[in-house]
């Protein structure tokens, strides 16, 4: 990419406000709090490494690749974002299994974000949630067909990142403004540089596939552990994905708070270990990869706390076909939708009577 082209292009992200009209753009793939609040703390302390961190970050061009056919980007203020954690076993996460050359959706969030930017809404979509997958383009410009019943993380693993945001887009009718994904080490070589999150726990949490052993307490977790407890499903609750989410949700909000509380920017080598270790676990969307566009759209969140954070579960039920499968609830579904659409909460009618996992308290 030219300097010029870097520079020239419209930049939406920053100000984290949708635009009534899309800017025209270059052409050229569970933690969004936790890496833009990493940022946010730095605030104009990240100018003089800008360049060193812009090699970090490698974008996906989602808008080039989903073209036109997409909801409308209404100009209301809000900004919403699918954040989804990779389970690629490539490179360094191949220490977490086999690598079959594939990746799919391990976590994914829809994170929406309120006019004035004070509070924001988190909705997990279940990886597991049988739905209609759209046709897709992917990053090399092949046809991938659509698909009745299929499992939500397999968007990503035919289509990639543009895939898995038209598949959710499809399913809510709501413009994703940004996309961050984040992946196993990244993850871990940003909590241990966080210098690991505190959690307590209401009961042990033993898990042999995770590698994690926690007794009931109070726990600081480094990266390794963390990255344990979020991928942990089957010793919890009643072993489904829908427990594992319930502890990604209660590991965020904690996340959120150590970041907030660690005190860098009174540290400036703690500050750069830090920002290095945030863009080297994220690919964003081309709006999104350079430090500049980053720190526009980090800034836009700061004043939101773990407190200011509503979290939910896509509404589901346990597919009567296949208990190992969820299916949406369609009219709360479509209630949770309507709310983010309108900028409005979610109501609790929307989220009373689905199916859970059993683990909520399990971590605090």
């Amino acid at each position: 990419m030219t300097e010029q082209s870097k520079t020239g292009r419209a930049r939406g992200g920053g100000s984290g406000r949708r635009r009534k009209q899309p800017a025209k753009r270059r052409t050229a793939p569970i933690l969004i709090s936790g890496a833009a609040a990493v940022l946010v703390l730095g605030g104009a302390g990240l100018g003089y490494v800008y360049f060193k961190l812009d090699g970090n970050l490698k974008g996906v061009d989602i808008n080039a690749q989903l073209g036109k056919e997409r909801p409308e980007n209404v100009d209301n203020g809000s900004l919403d974002v699918l954040v989804l954690g990779s389970d690629s076993r490539s490179g360094d996460n191949g220490a977490y299994g086999k690598d079959e050359g594939g990746a799919r959706s391990d976590t994914a969030m829809v994170v929406h974000v309120y006019e004035g930017h004070k509070k924001a809404s988190v909705v997990s979509i279940p990886r597991d949630t049988l739905i209609d997958r759209p046709s897709c383009t992917d990053a090399k410009g092949t046809a991938v067909p659509g698909e009745r019943r299929a499992m939500f993380n397999t968007a990503y693993e035919v289509g990639g990142p543009a895939c898995a945001v038209k598949t959710v887009e499809s399913m809510s009718g709501i413009r994703m403004d940004h996309y961050i994904e984040v992946d196993f080490t990244g993850f871990k070589k940003l909590i241990d540089e966080l210098g690991g999150v505190e959690i307590t726990t209401t009961q042990a949490i033993k898990d042999g596939k995770s590698h994690l052993d926690l007794a009931p307490g109070t726990h600081t977790l480094d990266g390794e552990q963390s990255l344990g407890l979020v991928r942990t499903r089957k010793s919890i609750g009643d072993g489904s994905d829908l427990g594992r989410i319930q502890l990604q949700q209660a590991f965020m909000k904690a996340f959120i708070e150590q970041v907030k509380g660690v005190g860098v920017l009174t540290n400036p080598t703690k500050l750069y270990g830090l920002a290095d270790a945030a863009t080297k676990a994220i690919t964003p969307d081309s709006e999104l990869d350079s430090v500049q566009e980053l720190m526009g759209f980090a800034k836009g969140l700061s004043g939101i706390g773990a407190r200011n954070v509503h979290m939910v579960t896509l509404p589901v039920e346990y597919d009567p076909r296949d208990p190992n499968r969820v299916v949406p609830l369609e009219a709360k579904a479509a209630q949770v939708w309507k709310a983010l659409k309108g900028d409005l909460p979610i109501p609790a009618s929307a989220t009373k009577d689905t199916a859970t996992g059993k683990a909520d308290g399990l971590v605090r």
